[in-house]
């Protein structure tokens, strides 16, 4: 696997992961996930509608870039990404975490393209694409992060166990794989052929989490 897209992998990398709980937060607020025993369900899920889609936009990002897109592609990209994300709390997490990741980027001697404050999977794969990587390489780390990030929050909101919840995340080897293999495979789409998987009750989570950030204090931003 391309060594960027390891470090875009790592908990460590600073790009802001890890305030975005992907929907546990809220689920477990309201008692959809209280143990261990929960949570494999609810990241399969995760996987194959926000991680699926994530990881599709993720290889096409990957691959433009490693052509040399235009700067207008970008734009059709982004258009077609907001297309697909119903949930305005979605599309501004999104952001906000492309925006942190472009800005730890920016540190680094990587030459990305003019982005403006873009969806995160979009800047996954752009810099993974110019730093040599494979789509494959930039779907696999999308749909990593689709479900590592929400294990993460478990560890920290309830208490789990955090050998038992990694354990959970390694279980879904062969479903990552699956996920990455299919969403690369549609890499050289035009943008408004892209697949659209979605996803919604975690729309419907992020859109209460956002409620109730003005009502109470909440650990994660979504």
């Amino acid at each position: 696997m391309d060594v960027l897209a390891l470090a875009l992998a790592d908990a460590r990398f600073p790009g802001g992961g890890h305030v975005h709980s992907g929907g546990l937060e809220e689920a477990a607020g309201r008692g959809l996930i209280t143990g261990e025993s929960d949570l494999p369900a609810f990241l399969l899920g995760r996987l194959h509608t926000a991680g699926a889609l994530a990881a599709v936009f993720a290889g096409a990002a990957a691959h433009a870039a490693r052509r040399g897109a235009q700067a207008t592609f970008w734009g059709r990209l982004d258009a077609e990404l907001d297309a697909r994300t119903p949930s305005a709390a979605q599309r501004e997490a999104s952001r906000a975490q492309g925006a942190g990741t472009l800005r730890a980027l920016r540190a680094t001697p990587a030459r990305l393209p003019a982005l403006r404050r873009p969806h995160h999977c979009v800047v996954l794969g752009v810099a993974i694409g110019l730093g040599g990587g494979l789509p494959v390489d930039a779907a696999r780390t999308a749909a990593y992060l689709s479900v590592s990030g929400p294990a993460a929050a478990a560890v920290r909101l309830l208490g789990l166990d955090p050998l038992a919840v990694n354990a959970t995340v390694l279980d879904l080897a062969g479903e990552l794989r699956a996920v990455a293999e299919w969403a690369a495979a549609t890499a050289a789409l035009d943008p408004a052929e892209l697949p659209a998987p979605g996803a919604p009750g975690l729309d419907l989570l992020a859109e209460s989490h956002r409620r109730a950030h003005d009502r109470e204090v909440r650990l994660f931003a979504s």
